[in-house]
Order: C-alpha cells, then sequence, then structure tokens
C-alpha cells in the first residue's frame, strides 16, 4: 500500500506511454496544469515497481500498448501497490469488452488519448477522489452493458444513464451510503438522494441490493 508522508497535497502521477513523442507531450501539458508528474517511463512493465517508489496519486496507463498484459498491471496498481485509481487513455473507447475488463481490473478512468488537457486534469482529479469518470462514447457502452446484464435477469431495458449516475453508481455498487458518496463527490446529501433515485427508478428496482447486484454484473464496483 502506497503510503504519503503528510503534507503533500500536490495531485501525482505516474504517466505511462509507450510512444514517446505522446508522453512528452502529455507530461508538459500536465506539468504547465499544475500536476506533479513524479514518473513518466514507455516500460509498462515497470509500472507496479515505479509507483511503489513514487508515490502516485493516479497511474496513466495508455491501454492499447501491444504484446503486453496492460491490464493485469491495472489490476496489480490498484490491488497489490495501493495507488487511489488508475485512469486509462485508448483509441479503443467504442469497445464494450475493454472497458468492461478495465473497470473489473480496477480501471476508474476512461478517456481518449486526445483528451483535452483541462478535462484530462479533471478527471485525474475525480479519479484520485475514488470517483469514476469516463468519455461520452463509454458512458453510452456502460449503458449497454447494464442493459446486457438487466436482459440476463429477464428485466427491462435501463434507459441510459447520465455521466453523473454512473458516476454514483459506481460507488453504489461498491456499497457506499449516500452520505458517504456525498462526502466523497462534494455534494448535497439531497442531491444524492435525488440521484440515487433516479437510478432506482431506471433500474425499475425495489431495492438498492437489486441496483448493486446488476451494476457489479457489468463491471461496476471491482477492483477498486
Amino acid at each position: 500500500m502506497i503510503k504519503r508522508a503528510s503534507g503533500q497535497d500536490a495531485l501525482r502521477i505516474a504517466l505511462f506511454q509507450h510512444d514517446p513523442i505522446l508522453r512528452r507531450g502529455i507530461r508538459s501539458a500536465l506539468v504547465d496544469a499544475g500536476v506533479d508528474v513524479v514518473a513518466a517511463t514507455g516500460e509498462i512493465d515497470r509500472a507496479p515497481a515505479v509507483a511503489t517508489a513514487s508515490f502516485p496519486d493516479v497511474v496513466v496507463v495508455d491501454l492499447d500498448w501491444r504484446g503486453t498484459t496492460v491490464l493485469e498491471i491495472c489490476h496489480s496498481l490498484t490491488q497489490d501497490v495501493g495507488v487511489r485509481g488508475v485512469l486509462a487513455l485508448t483509441r479503443h473507447c467504442h469497445d464494450a469488452a475493454l472497458l468492461r475488463s478495465a473497470l473489473v481490473c480496477g480501471v476508474r478512468g476512461y478517456l481518449p488519448k486526445l483528451t483535452q488537457t483541462a478535462e484530462l486534469v479533471g478527471a485525474l482529479h475525480a479519479v484520485a477522489s475514488g470517483s469514476m469518470v469516463v468519455s461520452e462514447t463509454a458512458a453510452r457502452l456502460l449503458t449497454g452493458l447494464l442493459n446486457d446484464s438487466a436482459t440476463h435477469a429477464g428485466r427491462g431495458m435501463v434507459p441510459e444513464l447520465t455521466r453523473r449516475e454512473l458516476e454514483i453508481l459506481e460507488l453504489v455498487a461498491r456499497g457506499y451510503d449516500n452520505r458517504r458518496i456525498a462526502r466523497l463527490l462534494t455534494l448535497a446529501d439531497k442531491t444524492v438522494r435525488n440521484h440515487v433515485s433516479a437510478i432506482f427508478g431506471k433500474f425499475d428496482a425495489d431495492s438498492r441490493a437489486q441496483v448493486v447486484v446488476h451494476a457489479r454484473k457489468a463491471g461496476f464496483g471491482l477492483g477498486g
């Protein structure tokens, strides 16, 4: 488990990107935005060791690495090393199977490689705080995964969830209560209750347990 000294408040990230030009570009943009890039390398196999030594809050990983077990490394980063979160950058945002596998392996940020710096920085802070952040395309895929789970259970289709509802659903699937979710997302308790009620309505669920079961089958609440 990563432990940091007290008084260190700046967001710390480690970047693993095989393309040196893209790696330098992302690193430079993040540094200019005030992010502390504690490591940036093209050696994905060293990610657990590098993260253990450099204490990042979030690890940014290129999910399109060829010839390596990137998802297994993501799982190791969250489960063995203890980083707060992994954010994946990919060209394959339309791949539902890859998205679900990434969620199961602990990825909590899922964005296109050409994401604008401001959005990327916001996503990094959100993932560091325990939230899930995905692209709009991935959000639609997640609704599809939820519908697959509902169909297999003999239930009706789930209407599309908003990105905020997906973020809250991830935390519900982890077993967080409404008050804890409100604190984590810096929202009013009533706002969270309203979102949770909307999620229940879209699932046509009678209990929180029903929602959790379907969400976890779709890959929510796992690996984190």
